[in-house]
This record gives structure tokens, sequence and C-alpha cells, in this order.
């Protein structure tokens, strides 16, 4: 298995469980690691044989910056769903940061792995 990854994608979106949190922007910080064959693309040299990081990146900035949930949870959720159903990978691991969410902590978050039943 190929690993493509993409690290540190920070994202502003409406995020969190008070009201206060629903009337502001929140950023969140997005980690993927991504399953996909890069044989082909290593022998052609061409981006059309390859999982397209940088596509994958924007597609993730329009659906989480339009996006409202209350939970990470949930959000990290829809980011593989959307990830794997539109970039047609089999894996994936998404780990989703909420910098500032406690005091005293760095940051807070979740990290998933989902893959494609067969």
């Amino acid at each position: 298995m190929d690993i493509i990854y993409l690290s540190d994608l920070k994202i502003e979106t409406v995020i969190g469980i008070y009201g206060w949190e629903r009337q502001i922007k929140q950023t969140i910080v997005l980690d993927l690691a991504m399953a996909t064959d890069i044989r082909q693309a290593a022998i052609t040299d061409r981006i059309e044989d390859t999982l397209n990081y940088k596509a994958v990146a924007k597609r993730l900035i329009e659906f989480v910056s339009h996006s409202d949930f209350q939970l990470i949870e949930t959000l990290a959720e829809s980011v593989a769903e959307v990830v794997m159903t539109e970039f047609s990978i089999s894996w994936i691991r998404v780990k989703l940061n909420k910098p500032g969410a406690i005091r005293g902590a760095h940051d807070v978050g979740v990290i998933i792995e989902r893959g494609k039943k067969f």
C-alpha cells in the first residue's frame, strides 16, 4: 500500500456546540493519509496517474469552509467520506485538530481511519 499524505491543512469554519461558536469561524487543522497505488505514476511521471493532493486540498477547503457541524467527529467522518468517494481511494486516516478548544492544551481532536468494505 502506498500513502499520499497532506499535513497541517488549516481551514476556517463554523464548528462547535456553544452559541458563541455558532457565530464565528474557527480554525481546524487536517492531516490526511490516503492509500493509493502510485506505481503507474512513478513510471509515467504524469499527475493523471496518481492522487492529486492539490485537488484534494482544494476540495476540502471548499467543503469544510462551507460546513457548519457541531462536532469535530461529524466533520472528520464527512471529510473521510468526501475524499474516499470523490477521489476513489480505498483507505484514509483523518486527523482533525481544533486548536485552542481547551484552555491549557495546544489542541484537541480526533483521528479516524476508514476503508472501503469489499
